[in-house]
């Protein structure tokens, strides 16, 4: 069972419908403590870097989900559910992420012809195979939304990188925790494969 964990930001409903359609068995999770009966957490994510840790502290979600990918659990970020694995965000200064993975999360920069935020498809370019990209091919497209990205780095993590004015990084890729920037929900056959992968790599 792979439970979809709501903490009041994510696009719930396509997640939901995008496992349906897959044949795979979800939950929406409304409280940490119904992780523990879960064998998969599927994180989505939308909106401000602030605002979506703000939601996950309130709520509680912040510890119990460090533990979780601390623990090699599988883990799957959607988008903002990226982002907030890494320190903090220039988007909110002064807000720290999860902080599970060094860095800050910078805005795109400005640039002629680069209209921010990036919202259309895009491609990814794989890094790494891992458990979830192996079957994926370079040039494979993905439906992005952000204004935010993180920087390209020479670390094991980096699954994927998309160029957009600048390459930066689009998946990332470790033990059990894997998490892209662009929305697989909204990413139509290619898309629906990495989140069959992850339910697969669950099973």
């Amino acid at each position: 069972m792979i439970g979809i964990l709501d903490y009041g930001m994510g696009n719930l409903g396509s997640v939901r419908n995008t496992c349906a359609a897959l044949g795979v068995e979800a939950r929406i999770l409304t409280s940490p403590d119904e992780m523990s009966a879960m064998d998969g957490l599927l994180m989505p994510g939308q909106g401000a870097f602030r605002d979506c840790m703000a939601h996950l502290r309130d709520q509680g979600w912040v510890q119990p989900v460090r533990d979780w990918i601390r623990e090699d659990r599988p883990f799957f970020g959607i988008c903002m559910g990226l982002q907030v694995l890494f320190e903090d965000s220039e988007e909110s200064p002064g807000v720290e992420g999860l902080a599970v993975l060094p860095g800050t999360v910078k805005r795109f920069p400005d640039a002629p012809g680069l209209k921010v935020p990036q919202m259309g498809w895009n491609r990814a370019a794989w890094k790494q195979p891992g458990p979830i990209f192996r079957d994926a091919l370079d040039g494979h497209h993905f439906y992005f939304v952000h204004s935010y990205h993180v920087p390209l780095v020479e670390q094991p993590w980096v699954a994927g990188t998309t160029t957009f004015g600048i390459e930066y990084v689009s998946a990332v890729s470790f033990g059990n925790c894997h998490a892209v920037q662009f929305h697989p929900e909204k990413s139509q056959k290619d898309g629906l494969a990495l989140v069959k992968a992850f339910a697969d790599s669950v099973a």
